[in-house]
């Protein structure tokens, strides 16, 4: 008889997303999953302080006649579902259950194969799809006069009312700006002030930086300030041209045929300069694990993503690296005092350590507090009339953390995260990228 064991004692491993499989979207047999494994969940509970998700599955529980799954409707396990967005804390932190253990719990994949049951079945709200077509609207918004009026109108109380009332986004909820001026714009037909780079055993010292939607449209100073530091280290930095959205807003829609059509454009470019020599980089953790985890699992076939997959990196990851072959600059100029640094869950999903901050202790006379929580931001639910409420009460810890220290600077790898943290707090401080820190460290 096999040995059987309490816990997760091996490494965790993820199966593929058989999307692609017509009985992924067969409602009943959804129903009967969702049960075995929302009754795992009830008998531990240790994943009650991670997302609104639990609390909601526990909460049904314990308001029912029976006091178990088995009295809770079946309707109200799409409360459970529309409360994840898919940070994938539980799985990678407390879930002592997840593959290779034989009770085989994935929760945050199963809770995407329940948004694409529902996607498939109603498809998404005019809001929904608007909030995720990231591309396209920053597209619209960045024509120099729309740019001017959608930034205004995201300034004032009543228009956000108006906004409020009529697309569901909340009025606190912090939104981004739009820029006309993008990073693909800054950066057109510029060449790097690195001539001869140097390789190391693991990268090669060419870097074509992926913007990503946000970079390229809504801060880009995020690519300006990584195109500095990694020039500053030797770096050749390269703008790869910009095609498609990642696909990760409509991974947590459940629009997983939208996704393909991003990922076969994106893919096609970045294999080839990827062929071309060439090492990517993306400013924003959720965009890198995208390519580094979702969609080669949704594509576990695609050759030229899994080309991709495996020379993609965090920008910190990435200096690190270099660091370790003794190809890092370290003749820093200032200090950062001490720095209250929020850990981003697609960062910490990404498994390479902390180092962002490892990078930032190298900074003389530099304290870095580490602040491992989820904002509750995730790009799209912060901002939603009904859950952003309970988006700050997910963030209140880190707000409570970064006012407790009053540091120097508070940063966030994720810029969204960033600004989810400045909303809770009662400070005019703002939040400062940790590329943007570096920036000033070395004195660029």
């Amino acid at each position: 008889m096999a040995e059987r064991r309490e816990g997760s004692l091996d490494a965790p491993e993820r199966h593929p997303i058989n999307w692609q499989d017509v009985d992924y979207y067969n409602e009943d047999s959804l129903f009967t999953e969702l049960e075995r494994v929302f009754d795992i969940c009830h008998g531990c509970r240790r994943c009650f302080n991670l997302c609104h998700s639990f609390p909601t599955l526990f909460d049904l529980i314990d308001d029912s006649e029976s006091m178990e799954l088995d009295g809770v409707d079946k309707k109200d396990f799409w409360k459970v579902v529309d409360h994840c967005y898919l940070c994938d804390m539980c799985f990678m932190t407390k879930c002592p259950y997840v593959p290779p253990h034989e009770w085989n719990v994935d929760f945050p994949h199963l809770m995407l194969r329940a948004k694409a049951v529902k996607f498939k079945q109603q498809g998404a709200g005019f809001r929904d799809s608007i909030l995720t077509s990231t591309d396209k609207v920053a597209r619209l918004a960045g024509i120099p006069i729309v740019m001017q009026t959608v930034n205004a109108a995201n300034q004032m109380g009543f228009t956000r009312k108006i906004l409020e009332n009529t697309l569901g986004v909340h009025r606190n909820a912090s939104v981004p700006k739009y820029h006309s001026n993008t990073l693909q714009k800054r950066f057109a037909n510029r060449s790097s002030a690195v001539s001869q780079p140097a390789a190391t055993e693991q990268t090669t010292g060419k870097a074509a930086l992926f913007a990503t939607c946000y970079g390229n449209y809504n801060e880009p100073e995020l690519g300006e300030d990584l195109i500095a530091i990694f020039e500053h280290n030797g770096i050749e930095v390269k703008l790869a041209d910009y095609s498609q959205c990642c696909g990760m807003p409509k991974l947590e829609l459940g629009d997983l045929e939208s996704i393909q059509h991003g990922k076969d454009k994106n893919v096609r470019m970045l294999a080839q300069l990827v062929d071309d020599g060439y090492d990517i980089v993306a400013p924003v953790p959720s965009c890198v694990l995208m390519f580094k985890q979702e969609l080669p699992l949704m594509f576990p076939d695609d050759m030229e993503l899994k080309k991709v997959s495996e020379a993609i990196f965090d920008p910190f990851e990435y200096l690190m690296l270099r660091h370790k072959a003794g190809k890092l600059n370290t003749e820093f100029k200032q200090s950062l005092g001490t720095v209250a640094y929020h850990a981003a869950c697609h960062l910490r999903v990404q498994n390479i350590g902390y180092k962002t901050k490892e990078m930032m202790e190298l900074v003389p006379d530099t304290k870095v507090e580490l602040i491992e929580r989820c904002s509750g931001h995730d790009g799209t639910y912060a901002v939603k009339k009904e859950f952003h409420e309970i988006s700050m009460k997910i963030c209140k810890p880190i707000v409570n953390r970064v006012s407790k220290s009053n540091p120097d600077h508070y940063s966030s790898d994720c810029p969204m995260a960033g600004h989810q943290i400045e909303n809770g707090l009662d400070s005019s401080k703002q939040p400062e990228h940790p590329l943007r820190l570096m920036k000033i460290a070395y004195g660029i």
